[in-house]
């Protein structure tokens, strides 16, 4: 079994296990330099690659990254959206042995149901075939909205409950969890955003409660693993309370 996680005895607990990504800005980053947008899209995947390194040389267990959302493919122009898909056919093709040697496993949610068939092929090939490493979990969300994912849930508890396996009065929030695309997801620790935007658009509503949020100024493209180290140096130096006492974060340091 491959594996580049980090030992838990050498990992520094000041790291967020679970690092979520809003990558934005990829259109705006091309756009400024005349690019043509696609452009920016394949300088996102090159960024996506460099900060999985980092991620993982750091002892990040899990990064959780807004690759497509519902809103993208009604909003965004066709030709753009097909470019999208293929550009992930390509990064899971010709990144796949490099991602076997860090011990990667994908993953993937969103309507998946609703993607080419081509396109569910491949990743559900990625994913089997990624299965037995031991390292990150990297994890995609495409044609994925929050929204969506808990009305997905949602239902799937009104049919449970139409087939009488479950109490309406009795469902509590392990239900309900227990229905979302992958209910073995931990909560993030921080959400990172790229360009200058400060919303989180849709992205793990239910999952990110407690998370904490960082807004980088820059597009994804331009978010390398220094700017990936500044979030962190940034979660490092909050206090997680969950409503509480602090939890896993240290002090903030004072002069």
């Amino acid at each position: 079994m491959n594996s580049a996680r980090t030992d838990d005895a050498t990992r520094d607990d000041a790291v967020p296990r679970h690092v979520a990504l809003i990558m934005d800005g990829n259109g705006r980053w091309a756009e400024a330099r005349r690019l043509a947008r696609a452009r920016g899209h394949e300088q996102g995947a090159e960024t996506l690659r460099a900060v999985t390194r980092r991620a993982i040389a750091i002892g990040v267990e899990e990064l959780t990254c807004y690759a497509l959302s519902t809103e993208n493919i009604r909003r965004r122009p066709p030709e753009e959206v097909e470019g999208l898909m293929e550009l992930l056919r390509l990064y899971l093709h010709r990144d796949r042995s490099e991602l076997d040697e860090l011990g990667v496993r994908l993953r993937f949610i969103g309507r998946l149901g609703e993607l080419p068939v081509a396109v569910r092929e491949d990743l559900a090939r990625a994913e089997r075939e990624s299965a037995a490493n031991g390292g990150l979990i990297l994890r995609l969300a495409i044609n994925y909205g929050s929204r969506s994912e808990l009305v997905d849930a949602a239902r799937a508890l009104a049919e449970a409950c139409g087939r009488g396996e479950l109490d309406p009065a009795a469902i509590d929030e392990s239900d309900l969890e227990a229905r979302l695309y992958e209910p073995s997801m931990s909560d993030p620790d921080l959400l990172v955003r790229t360009a200058g935007e400060q919303r989180v658009s849709n992205f793990l509503l239910w999952q990110i409660s407690y998370s904490e949020l960082y807004f980088a100024p820059c597009p994804w493209p331009d978010f390398g693993p220094d700017r990936f180290d500044e979030a962190i140096e940034a979660y490092r130096n909050r206090r997680r309370k969950y409503g509480g006492i602090p939890a896993r974060g240290r002090e903030p340091e004072t002069a």
